[in-house]
């Protein structure tokens, strides 16, 4: 809870910086899509949306490794995650999905996940792609003790996300 309360403040104070409005999440239209979120999102706000009948398809195929499981459960009191999605972006539809099976299958709790969705041009609420440095989506970082572990960047450097994301896990001290 602390740390989810440290990173508003940092969402609030970059937003002050950088002069924005600050709406923590919304929906928005999109030509290609019906809809696409922004801002600071929850797992079930993507997961319960009806319309993003993607996650529902993709989730059928995010079969979690039972080796990334255990590493995420060794390591899921340790550390925070930081994740970047477009909810827009073709990526982004079929990684969550295996993210999202591989946390909860290990029990990672919710309250340290914090989710920004990006607008088409990877943007963020008070530009916190520019304080992550983040270029693509998906890109889930992993955080301990306000440091970053490692990070997984769209397909990775080995295209298998989920082992990329345990060896991070398997770093955690």
């Amino acid at each position: 809870m602390r740390k989810n309360i440290l990173l508003a403040a940092l969402v609030l104070a970059a937003g002050a910086a950088f002069g924005q409005d600050l709406q923590l999440n919304t929906t928005k239209p999109d030509e290609e899509e019906k809809k696409f979120l922004y801002g600071i999102v929850t797992r079930n706000q993507i997961i319960n949306d009806t319309s993003f009948t993607w996650y529902a398809e993709n989730s059928k195929y995010a079969k979690p490794a039972a080796d990334v499981v255990d590493a995420i459960k060794a390591g899921k009191d340790k550390v925070s995650l930081v994740l970047f999605v477009g909810t827009w972006c073709h990526d982004t539809q079929q990684l969550l999905p295996k993210y999202f099976k591989s946390l909860e299958a290990a029990g990672f709790p919710d309250e340290r996940l914090t989710i920004f969705a990006t607008d088409r041009n990877k943007e963020t609420i008070s530009n916190m792609h520019k304080v992550f440095a983040v270029i693509n989506v998906p890109t889930i970082i992993v955080m301990q003790e306000g440091k970053e572990v490692g990070r997984v960047s769209e397909f990775g450097e080995t295209g298998l996300v989920d082992k990329e994301l345990g060896e991070i896990f398997k770093r955690v001290k």
